[in-house]
């Protein structure tokens, strides 16, 4: 039996341990939990019998546990995790990884040092939807890859959602809009899917919809390494919004919308076509299917399950070190937008840092306990 303890009691540390409790996760138990407020630490009394309640993360570290969640603000991710695995602890951080790529390459450091298992928690990366896009891709079924696009507007947030939490949509508080917080998982996805592009050039608007600080309508333009270009668009300020991938290579089209994948598939590989056809426009024949997707998505808890039988030894779905991946591109948007240019990966980590710092130390995070448990899984 894996002992689990849970660093963070709100809307998501909540949801964790609850599942923990429920025994939900075979071969894991909720052990210990912990936060730095009195009031989550008290309902935590209530809601969690014979659980250990800790109100200093360290002293949890020594506690009798075997495994760390960890589910506090996001600046504290890298940090908590470190300490973690240099505790001889297994540790599932939860989405974003963290604000930086830099201080996220200590974790990854720290992960490599160690023989612990470390996870993220990318819950969609469990959905049978995206699995398959996946598979459709990294085989090779649509050819070479020509273009993406990824419109996801269906975020929509209002201002009493950012009024519920003083530290939501603040650059010190969150360091970040709706790329650090509601689109982690796209970001992770989009890479998983399509792999990184070597450059970025994003178009950012901060409190275009909202009284915050931070972003919250994106649009990003991406090109790749083969020569292929793609498109990332989200918002907090749409609705009615939409989430639809687009993927196109040489041998077709993937559309992916409303839990189903249609596949417009090319009989010829277009790019031979356009080079031998006679016919001036004449297109490549096609036929068109709805790809069959079986399974289930097991969301946090698969996520959790994945988490436990890694540690007796099976391979992972969500490897924690991956975490960076999707943050680099999120950084990287954020760092074109500040510096009104194309941005080339990797990033100039430095320059972001500092640049962040500058927003962080104007950020101003009003006094509001949060009432709102987005049940979407963000923040």
């Amino acid at each position: 039996m894996i002992k689990i303890g849970v660093v963070g009691i709100g809307n998501m540390g909540t949801s964790h341990a609850r599942n923990l409790y429920e025994n939900k996760v075979p071969g894991a138990k909720l052990s210990a939990i912990c936060d730095i407020s009195k009031a989550r630490r008290d309902y935590a009394k209530e809601a969690f019998k014979f659980v250990k309640i800790y109100d200093a993360y360290e002293d949890m570290l020594k506690g009798d546990i075997d495994a760390v969640i960890v589910a506090t603000p996001h600046y504290d991710h890298p940090a908590m995790g470190i300490s973690a695995l240099e505790s001889n602890l297994h540790v599932l951080v939860e989405k974003p990884i963290g604000v930086y790529t830099k201080a996220v390459k200590d974790l990854n450091e720290a992960s490599k040092k160690s023989d612990k298992i470390f996870t993220i928690m990318y819950n969609q990366r469990t959905n049978p939807l995206y699995k398959k896009v996946r598979e459709l891709v990294q085989s090779g079924k649509i050819g070479v890859l020509i273009r993406v696009h990824w419109i996801c507007t269906d975020w929509f947030r209002t201002q009493s959602y950012y009024d519920s939490g003083g530290w939501r949509a603040t650059w010190k508080g969150e360091g970040g809009g709706v790329l650090l917080n509601q689109c982690p998982h796209q970001l992770d996805l989009l890479q998983w899917i399509c792999g990184m592009p070597k450059s970025v050039r994003s178009f950012m608007s901060y409190g275009k919809y909202h009284d915050i600080e931070v972003e919250d309508d994106v649009t990003t333009y991406m090109e790749y390494e083969n020569g292929a270009s793609g498109l990332f668009v989200t918002s907090t300020g749409e609705a009615p919004g939409v989430n639809r991938l687009e993927i196109s290579g040489s041998l077709g089209r993937l559309l992916v919308e409303n839990g189903k994948i249609v596949f417009y598939k090319n009989e010829v590989d277009m790019i031979d076509h356009l080079n031998t056809s006679k016919e001036g426009f004449k297109k490549p024949d096609l036929w068109v299917c709805e790809i069959q997707v079986e399974g289930e998505e097991t969301g946090h808890v698969g996520i959790m399950k994945d988490f436990v039988n890694a540690i007796s030894g099976s391979d992972q779905l969500s490897p924690g070190e991956e975490g960076i991946h999707g943050l680099t591109l999120s950084n990287a948007m954020h760092l074109s937008s500040w510096t009104d240019s194309q941005v080339t990966l990797p990033i100039d980590e430095d320059l972001f840092e500092r640049l962040l710092q500058e927003r962080v130390e104007k950020s101003k995070m009003k006094d509001v306990e949060s009432t709102f448990m987005d049940v979407r899984g963000s923040h």
